[in-house]
C-alpha cells in the first residue's frame, strides 16, 4: 500500500509570477494557486461565506480578497481575517519539480 500523497501537475512556474493568483480546475473543484514573494500556496478558490471565486479578488501579500463581500483569507493558513468569512479554507500541499507547480488533491 502506498501512503505517499499523489500530486497532480497543474502549471508552469512561468505562468504563476511573485504577487499572481490562478484558477485551477480540478476533479474535486477549483482551486487558487498563490505566488507569495516565491512561495506557493494552494487553497479552496470558493469563499466560504458566498459562492464566489477568490481568483477574481487582489493578492496583498498573503491575503487575497473576496470581491463580494470584502472578507479576506491568509492564502498561507487558510483561515479568514476579515468577516463576514468565518469558516477557513481547505489548504493544499505544493511542490515545484522541474519547474512545473504540482498540487496534492488531498487538504492539509
Amino acid at each position: 500500500m502506498n501512503d505517499e500523497p499523489t500530486f497532480i501537475d497543474v502549471l508552469s512556474m512561468d505562468n504563476l509570477p511573485i504577487g499572481a493568483t490562478k484558477k485551477i480546475n480540478t476533479e474535486i473543484g477549483d482551486i487558487l494557486l498563490a505566488n507569495v514573494k516565491g512561495k506557493l500556496y494552494a487553497v479552496d478558490d470558493m469563499c466560504t461565506h458566498e459562492d464566489s471565486s477568490l481568483s477574481l479578488g487582489c493578492l496583498k501579500d498573503e491575503l487575497i480578497s473576496c470581491t463580494l463581500h470584502g472578507s479576506r483569507f491568509n492564502v498561507r493558513t487558510g483561515k479568514p481575517m476579515e468577516e463576514p468569512a468565518t469558516e477557513a479554507l481547505n489548504r493544499y500541499p505544493v511542490r515545484v519539480e522541474n519547474n512545473r507547480i504540482q498540487v496534492c488533491l488531498t487538504p492539509f
